[in-house]
């Protein structure tokens, strides 16, 4: 009867403590929940990081696009809670268990192996479900803010403006793909990190002021001294180590930067692999790569130093810790006023809260890796929206003509190529632009299909458009995905497909359309170019943009692809970008600029 009574007594105090514990979490999650938001109001409020966190931070959590972020958060916070629950319910524990180790109390030491079961156990379930909920609400951050980073710089063609504006962006791949992970991950970690430390912080406040004694200094009892110690500790040399860490902000921004430009260089070489073997520039090209690795070493040789005296003053401080509660203590244990489980304890709860209150001086390096993404994602961001506000030209529709109506374009240094250039093309016009290079031929058609930002004044174009370069530009795929680009291949009959293969002269390909294979670098720069002119008669646009589309091909080729587009697509206005005398021959009109904002307009059909 007594060992069931003891049983019975035993369920009881831990049901009972479970009900402390589940009311401890409640009030401190609603405590915490006030506290939090407040702080977060202050950051963003006050601190230009802050500010820079809630730009893509803001939309996610705000609770009219959904409930659900905030509820998860809440669901991480509250385990957090659990966790420090958990860790204080452990620090009693301890003293218990030495204790009873100390008196030789047999039936106290095996009830405390039961109580560290379910400790453990429990400990175990929160690591896992909190590992869970973070995954989760990881992964839907990261999932959210790649689509806005997506769309922002894929919309209004932001891709190709951010090429030209001051502030020229650098890999844009690094910083959608990369720095949102470390973004996400890390403000998680910091905000669990943050609230874990404060709370534990006030609990082990709490504990260890019960458990520490008075002490003499210079001759006047102080009570409770080891807990104004241990403050006045950590306090010191956090504003030593913050001071030590500072630089490592920006040696870690550059760092990441150095990493993206000679990851870009080797793939660069990759990409112009050929034109690299044709001139054997293998010893420029190995000179400039060794050039972007040293600078690369040399910035990651002054992390290193920097992060050798930061942690080799963090791991002193810490192992000084480790004998500073003991030192204090051990007197009175030793006159037999404190028990060995209230001296370790002592211990537990002195390195509990020292850790907690080095965190903001251990998550230091951390900080200055998180102050860095923020850098390139608002770097990012604002280089988009740069972009997109500079230009001061205007872009209509218009179902039939393209107009130019006082349009000036500039290039970036400021210098005028085109000025007050009035034209209208009407459906069907063939319009050849002319000039020296660098004269703005180009850049006119930039404007026109709204990608150049330089420029002001209106632009009435059909909107149903395609465009033709030098070097066609052939997607990742098979043939039959670079014939419908950029629609989907479904879009377009296949027989079709096939017919303007052969009235291009590449009708032997028609037996490969499924193939999927790298074809800028099977087919030949005319071949590639006779694919686009194949593209263009199968999409049958209202205005074609041919810049120097002919330039790899013979006069022949030349002359029976101009020949297509005049019979198969006769309502189709063309305007082509050539040097080519031969090419006068296709066009009704002219347009030769001159420079210096100067140009000149001839129409045949006037003539």
């Amino acid at each position: 009867m007594t060992a069931l009574f003891k049983f019975y007594r035993l369920i009881m105090d831990y049901a009972q403590e479970a009900i402390n514990s589940l009311l401890w979490i409640a009030k401190t999650l609603a405590m915490t929940a006030v506290v939090f938001s407040f702080g977060i109001f202050l950051l963003v409020r006050f601190t230009h990081w802050g500010k820079q966190f809630w730009q893509f931070a803001g939309g996610y959590l705000s609770p009219r696009r959904s409930i659900k972020p905030l509820l998860f958060f809440l669901l991480i916070v509250a385990m957090t809670l659990v966790s420090v629950r958990i860790s204080l319910v452990h620090s009693e524990w301890y003293n218990n268990m030495y204790t009873s180790l100390q008196e030789f109390n047999e039936p106290v030491f095996w009830d405390q192996m039961v109580l560290f079961c379910v400790i453990a156990t429990s400990s175990v379930i929160a690591a896992l479900l909190s590992y869970y909920l973070e995954q989760r609400f990881s992964i839907d951050w990261i999932e959210w803010l790649n689509g806005q980073l997506v769309d922002k710089w894929m919309n209004n063609r932001a891709y190709y403006k951010t090429q030209y504006v001051s502030a020229n962006l650098d890999n844009p791949d690094q910083r959608i793909q990369q720095d949102v992970q470390s973004y996400v991950r890390t403000t998680l970690s910091l905000s669990t990190g943050v609230i874990d430390a404060v709370t534990s912080m006030i609990s082990y406040t709490i504990l260890l002021w019960g458990l520490a004694g008075p002490m003499m200094v210079f001759g006047t009892e102080i009570p409770r001294m080891m807990v104004f110690l241990v403050f006045a500790y950590v306090i010191i040399t956090t504003a030593i180590a913050f001071r030590l860490g500072r630089p490592l902000i920006m040696l870690n921004f550059v760092n990441e930067r150095l990493n993206a430009n000679y990851r870009y260089s080797l793939i660069r070489i990759k990409e112009y692999a050929e034109s690299v073997a044709f001139y054997a520039g293998e010893k420029v090209e190995s000179s400039q790569l060794y050039k972007q690795f040293g600078t690369v070493i040399n910035n990651m040789w002054d992390i290193v130093y920097r992060t050798l005296k930061f942690s080799g003053f963090n791991l002193v401080v810490s192992q000084v810790s480790v004998v500073f509660p003991l030192l204090i203590q051990v007197g009175r244990y030793f006159e037999k006023q404190i028990k060995l489980g209230d001296l370790m304890q002592t211990l537990q709860v002195f390195g509990k809260l020292h850790s907690n209150l080095s965190f903001f001086r251990n998550s230091y390096d951390g900080f200055a890796g998180y102050k860095a993404t923020l850098d390139r994602l608002t770097g990012f961001s604002y280089a988009i929206d740069m972009a997109n506000r500079q230009s001061t030209s205007h872009l209509h529709e218009h179902e039939t003509d393209v107009i130019f109506k006082d349009l000036s374009i500039s290039n970036p240094f400021g210098k005028t190529l085109i000025e007050n250039l009035n034209l209208t093309l009407p459906q069907g016009s063939t319009l050849l632009i002319q000039g020296h290079s660098g004269v703005g031929k180009t850049t006119l058609l930039r404007t026109v299909a709204g990608l150049w930002v330089y420029s002001e004044g209106d632009v009435y174009c059909p909107p149903h458009q395609l465009f033709l370069s030098q070097k066609p530009y052939l997607p990742q795929g098979s043939l039959l995905t670079a014939l419908a680009y950029p629609n989907e291949e479904k879009a377009f009959n296949r027989d079709e497909m096939i017919e303007v293969l052969k009235q291009v002269s590449l009708g032997h390909l028609q037996d490969r359309l499924d193939q999927e294979q790298d074809w800028t670098r099977i087919l030949s720069l005319g071949e590639q170019q006779r694919l686009a002119f194949a593209r263009l008669l199968l999409h049958k646009p209202k205005v074609a943009f041919l810049d120097e589309a002919t330039a790899s091909m013979d006069e022949g080729l030349e002359d029976n692809m101009y020949r297509l587009l005049k019979e198969c697509l006769p309502h189709t206005t063309v305007i082509s970008v050539g040097h080519r005398s031969t090419l006068q021959a296709f066009h009704q009109q002219q347009l030769m600029i001159l420079g210096n904002g100067e140009w000149q307009f001839t129409d045949r059909n006037l003539v």
